[in-house]
């Protein structure tokens, strides 16, 4: 009985989060078209909480590669030597907890007013489930005034186990999807 719960709390989780999607938002005023090159604006990955257990440098690795080769697919490439880029690149990894109530429903009556009611009473059980949910931001910056000209998220349910490699397609796939929409239409 208890799988058959969690399975349930675990497949409302993996369909909560699968509703949710990338967020975009871009200063509509620019050309998006001059922008041609690119470069890292220090720190290049922020950690929201600043928490030794999220902070990884192979996290930042994994962020960092995910995002050039992304930028590489648009035609935006690396600035070389000391010239200026035209867009600044900042990333940010935001973990946070997150809550859910599921209730599960036991026993019950059959049957109807005709034949009459058969079973048990029913039970109501209501739990609440905390899991935590990673956000990756990317935010572009014109590279001559500074300003924020796109932004986009996506967020993802943190797993507790995932191997290296499963840990470095998430980011990747993730990247993949914020920045699919670049450059904006």
């Amino acid at each position: 009985m208890f799988h058959r719960i969690a399975l349930l709390v675990c497949a409302a989780l993996l369909s909560a989060c699968a509703a949710n999607q990338v967020n975009h938002d871009f200063d509509a005023s620019r050309d998006f078209g001059a922008y041609r090159s690119w470069s890292w604006k220090e720190p290049a990955l922020q950690y929201r909480p600043d928490d030794p257990r999220i902070k990884s440098d192979l996290t930042e690795q994994r962020i960092r590669q995910a995002v050039a080769e992304q930028l590489d697919q648009r035609g935006l490439r690396p600035v070389q030597g000391a010239a200026r880029a035209d867009l600044k690149v900042q990333a940010y990894l935001i973990v946070e907890d997150r809550q859910q109530q599921v209730t599960t429903n036991y026993g019950g009556g059959w049957g109807g007013p005709w034949n009459g009611y058969w079973g048990g009473p029913m039970y109501n059980e209501t739990r609440n489930i905390t899991y935590k949910v990673a956000t990756i931001q990317i935010d572009l910056l014109d590279g001559q005034d500074g300003k924020l000209v796109w932004r986009g998220s996506d967020e993802q349910l943190l797993s507790s186990s995932p191997s290296p490699v499963d840990r470095s397609a998430a980011v990747r796939n993730t990247v993949m999807r914020i920045l699919q929409n670049y450059p904006p239409h």
